[in-house]
């Protein structure tokens, strides 16, 4: 069955706000009603220059405005006798205590499942000034709220990030849990990546199921094992069946009568009570970016008439916040203003699902959980296979000229189980889709999510990573180290650059269906279209099978409630139905297995092994699939004779580089073509040690060639106790 196309409603969304020290109350048009100062300026630790305030934004919001329209539920939320939606969203602030030394710059970090951020040392180093606040209305990452969270005066505040959103009391509907990898007799809580799933159970049960599966292929095929009767399970806050705990906090526990069998995943479709309205938490974060900048001293803005540009900047989940803020039109305040002019999504393929109703923004990449829903590319471009209007992520903020300069990095995880490549081709990839003059990205190769531990190390222990997610196992293959790090600082400085004075960014690279000469870079997921080598060590062939490698994004259909362009909505099929699968391309591979077309990076050109964007799961339920978002590596051998013995393909270090210092010299022209593409910081310390191009590198910030190469000397390739500095010590 194809989804009719729900036409969506484009408002600006935005708020112009007032808010000032401890308690203020605004102009009877603000959209912050009061700021609540819960710990006044104190010395940020380590830095005697910076200072730190805490505090709550109390806003509200009109239900009847057509800024607001978008929201999900907006119109049935609670209203104050003024007819207002109310929320309170906290905000940690770091400043300069000498305000004539700020930038005029200021960070608008995006918290990672509540986490408080605070801006590193480099841009302190430059004046610059951050600010993290709460978007995520279920709070299902951040510690329990303080009780007196509504308090209009000062409270002990709590270590994270959160935010209070309105929540419709007494509604229910059906929602969806799931429990894998867990035996015995115990309770096991409903959690979605590892924190809770944010709503309690309704009282009647009545259309409640519980299903085993006993295999699920990443691409969609499902056998369902049995129908758990409804006598035999039952809602806990612990314990067992035969004697549970109440359900009092989150999360909610399930205890079954005969116990969990690890061989099962356990899948429950209950009803749930009182939804968040979780749009009001983006809306929440876009006022508080919006009064920081725009407020008055008078009004009581600590940082008024310092702020000239802003950047907002999130990973990971709060990247997937970040595109969907920018979607919805909320980078446009009330009055029209743009809130951000610059944007970073790190390590962020999709759009975070915080605009319907039951939604989990926590959800990432398991089967029904939504995130990829309508267009995920900056252009307007069709939607052929899941048959949707076309759009684009940038398509409000272009009406209305409140786009901001965006970069985005991200690696071979976000390709291999995060969805990434429709983002790049559509969902019908034939052709690229081309990178908006206001979009820059950077594609970095062979990379875990987030990076690698980085440093060059030629005896990384044989222990498989660990995958992340709701207790998904362990990978066979050792981590992934490629670091992330020094593309992420050279970006750093892009951007800032870019949005402080115009300057161009180096050239977006990313994998291409149609590149430079013809060359393609970016091809269908399979080993022979990739040229994966046969025969590496601890690789086996059926990893390369459809239903165990590279997630696809699935056309859902959650029911005629939900609009599937907007993602937003009420979702009514639960689960819902599988309409189409949308293929994700991947990046192509040279001889060792390593991916093309991203930017040059040190440790992948200077390679010790082959470095995956993915990972084999070793046991449980997955067992033999892609490990989530986990990259892996598998070292070459050390010498010709321990690869023959093995019966590797790929080239020893010795048949590569000889000897440590042949290794060293690698690194340094590896490091010198990623600083003469621009695509790394090269400074004096790097003109110094005679690297080829060098220049000026803002204060604070490293000169991560020097950093590279300095690793490089001081490393153990074919440098251990024994090899005489030789890659085969007894090699003539």
């Amino acid at each position: 069955m194809l989804r009719k196309p729900i036409k969506a409603l484009r408002t600006p969304l935005a708020a112009a706000l007032a808010a000032a020290f401890a308690v203020w109350g605004p102009s009877a048009d603000a959209r912050v009603t009061k700021i609540v100062i819960d710990r006044a300026a104190t010395p940020l630790a380590g830095d005697a220059t910076y200072e730190t305030i805490t505090g709550r934004a109390f806003g509200e919001l009109d239900p009847m405005d057509s800024h607001n329209s978008i929201i999900t539920d907006i119109t049935l939320a609670p209203r104050n006798a003024n007819g207002m939606v109310e929320y309170i969203a906290t905000f940690f602030i770091v400043k300069p205590v000498d305000m004539s030394k700020s930038s005029g710059l200021l960070w608008h970090d995006v918290p990672n499942r509540a986490g408080r951020i605070t801006i590193s040392s480099d841009l302190r180093a430059q004046g610059d000034i951050g600010i993290s606040s709460g978007w995520q209305g279920d709070n299902a990452g951040a510690t329990a709220l303080p009780a007196n969270a509504s308090s209009p005066t000062p409270v002990t505040p709590s270590a994270n990030e959160w935010v209070r959103t309105p929540v419709l009391t007494g509604t229910t509907g059906m929602i969806m849990g799931r429990i894998v990898n867990r035996t015995g007799p115990g309770a096991q809580p409903l959690n979605v990546m590892g924190n809770p799933i944010p709503y309690f159970p309704a009282t009647d049960q009545s259309n409640a199921t519980l299903t085993t599966h006993t295999k699920e292929t990443v691409n969609g095929q499902i056998t369902v094992g049995e129908v758990i009767p409804n006598s035999d399970w039952k809602f806990c806050g612990g314990g067992t069946f035969a004697a549970p705990t109440p359900v009092t906090t989150l999360p909610v526990q399930l205890c079954l009568k005969n116990g969990y069998d690890a061989t099962r995943l356990y899948q429950l479709v209950y009803n749930a009570k009182d939804p968040y309205v979780l749009g009001a938490g983006t809306a929440a974060f876009r006022d508080v970016g919006s009064f920081f900048r725009y407020a008055s001293a008078a009004e009581g803005n600590m940082l008024a008439g310092k702020i000239g540009k802003s950047i907002i900047r999130g990973s990971s989940q709060s990247g997937n916040f970040t595109r969907h803020l920018i979607f919805l039109g909320m980078n446009e305040d009330e009055a029209g203003r743009i809130v951000h002019d610059g944007a970073w999504p790190l390590i962020a393929g999709r759009r975070v699902a915080n605009n319907s109703r039951w939604g989990m923004p926590d959800g990432v990449l398991e089967l029904y959980q939504m995130g990829s829903e309508g267009p995920q590319w900056w252009h307007s471009f069709p939607d052929r296979t899941r048959n949707i209007h076309p759009g684009g992520i940038l398509d409000r903020c272009n009406l209305t000229n409140t786009c901001p300069k965006i970069i985005e990095t991200f690696g071979g995880a976000e390709v291999f189980a995060l969805k990434m490549t429709p983002s790049w081709v559509g969902t019908d990839p034939k052709n690229d889709i081309p990178v908006p003059n206001n979009v820059r990205r950077y594609y970095l190769p062979s990379s875990t999510h987030g990076g690698g531990g980085g440093n060059f190390n030629e005896a990384i222990p044989n222990v498989g990573a660990g995958c992340p997610g709701n207790n998904w196992g362990t990978g066979t293959l050792r981590a992934n180290p490629v670091p992330a790090t020094a593309l992420v600082n050279r970006m750093r400085v892009a951007l800032r650059e870019w949005v402080m004075n115009g300057t161009e960014p180096p050239a977006s690279k990313w994998p291409l269906m149609r590149g430079a000469n013809a060359e393609r870079t970016l091809v269908e997921a399979s080993k022979a279209a990739m040229g994966f080598p046969s025969g590496v060590p601890g690789i086996p062939d059926s990893i390369f099978l459809p239903e165990n490698f590279a997630f696809p994004i699935f056309g859902y259909d959650w029911g005629p409630d939900y609009d599937h362009f907007n993602a937003s909505g009420d979702p009514t099929n639960i689960p819902p139905s599988i309409d189409s699968v949308v293929k994700v391309m991947v990046p192509k591979v040279d001889a060792d297995g390593n991916e093309l077309g991203g930017v040059p990076t040190v440790l992948r050109d200077a390679a010790l092994g082959t470095y995956l964007g993915w990972n084999i799961t070793a046991s449980g339920f997955h067992a033999g699939q892609v490990c989530n978002y986990v990259g892996g590596m598998v070292p070459f051998a050390k010498t010709k004779a321990a690869r023959l013995a093995a019966g590797d393909p790929r080239l020893s270090l010795e048949e590569r580089y000889k000897t440590h210092d042949g290794y060293v010299a690698a690194v340094r022209a590896a490091a010198d073509n990623a600083a003469c593409q621009g695509y790394l910081l090269a400074g004096p310390d790097a003109a110094a040690m005679g690297a080829k191009c060098t220049g000026p590198i803002p204060a604070g910030f490293p000169d991560d060639w020097a950093v590279l190469v300095n690793q490089a000397m001081a490393s153990n390739v074919c440098n251990q106790p024994g090899d005489g500095g030789k890659c085969n010590p007894s090699a003539p």
